[in-house]
């Protein structure tokens, strides 16, 4: 077994929205989320990954219970329109507080932290201390597209957490520097779209056509794939837990078949991952430029 199922952490976007390139089941029904909660939480997971975007999540997260778990969500961008930001914090993170029926959250993490560079909004950080010093919230962070927003932001802000896309494709938070600058500040690096968005797990034949561009990297993946025996679900958890000074692994659900697989796939162990699936190409590995 690579790892124990405790590194793993939920990710709900699919409890309140249809989400994800392979998503074929749509928005997950709050019966199963109970199924999925019940199955994680015995696998050893603990920790659940949501956000106030994610449509219903936080309220389909409550309904079920989430009392022991460990519960992080997302701020939205402030509004254009607002007026207050502190009191916009507040009422925030008490209205998830409210519709995930827990008394406080393990984290907070700005889910476009890039407006902390605009004076009118440096404010917006000086709020999430107080309901932190106040025990509403245990840690607070950032959830980031591309390390490049860290060179903005470090200098001024230290994050008790940072979430960052990683994957076998998408390696940039580690090639430059900035997981080991994180790890080194004792600041805990949480990693996203290991399957990148469903996209590495979707078999050839069935990839939609746009990605054809790039038709020599998937020719070289198939092959690696067949050559070591390993499936794209295996490929993509080695390669996440591949990574020891990352707290958290982020895995998306659609169905207690597809935790069980995941399970699964947890006893398979690789540790070498060619060069050539480094890519640095926005259009593949940005999935807000994929234009679906």
């Amino acid at each position: 077994m690579i790892s124990s199922a405790n590194k793993l952490s939920l990710g709900t976007v699919q409890f309140g929205i249809e989400y994800g390139i392979a998503n074929n089941q749509g928005q997950v029904d709050q019966k199963t989320v109970a199924k999925i909660l019940r199955m994680a939480k015995t696998s050893g997971m603990d920790t659940i990954d949501t956000a106030i975007s994610y449509g219903q999540s936080e309220e389909t997260l409550g309904a079920v219970g989430v009392k022991n778990w460990k519960v992080i969500t997302k701020l939205p961008a402030v509004p254009i329109d607002c007026n207050n930001i502190s009191q916009w914090v507040r009422d925030s993170i008490e209205a998830s507080l409210l519709r995930l029926n827990v008394k406080s959250l393990d984290g907070v993490l700005l889910h476009k932290p890039i407006q902390l560079i605009d004076k009118d909004k440096s404010s917006l950080w000086t709020a999430l201390l107080q309901l932190q010093k106040e025990g509403l919230v245990k840690k607070i962070g950032f959830s980031i597209y591309g390390p490049e927003e860290l060179d903005s932001l470090w200098n001024k802000y230290k994050p008790d957490i940072v979430q960052v896309p990683y994957n076998i494709f998408d390696r940039r938070i580690k090639t430059t520097g900035w997981l080991y600058k994180l790890t080194s500040s004792n600041v805990e690096v949480h990693i996203r779209s290991i399957f990148l968005q469903g996209l590495l797990l979707i078999d050839s034949a069935q990839r939609p056509k746009q990605f054809n561009k790039w038709s020599k990297l998937w020719n070289e993946w198939d092959y690696w794939l067949k050559k070591n025996k390993i499936t794209p679900l295996e490929a993509a958890l080695c390669f996440a837990f591949s990574e020891n000074s990352i707290k958290r692994i982020i895995v998306g659900l659609d169905s207690e078949l597809h935790l069980r697989q995941i399970l699964n796939a947890l006893k398979f162990k690789i540790t070498e991952f060619p060069e050539e699936f480094n890519v640095t190409d926005q259009n593949l590995i940005n999935p807000s430029k994929w234009n679906l």
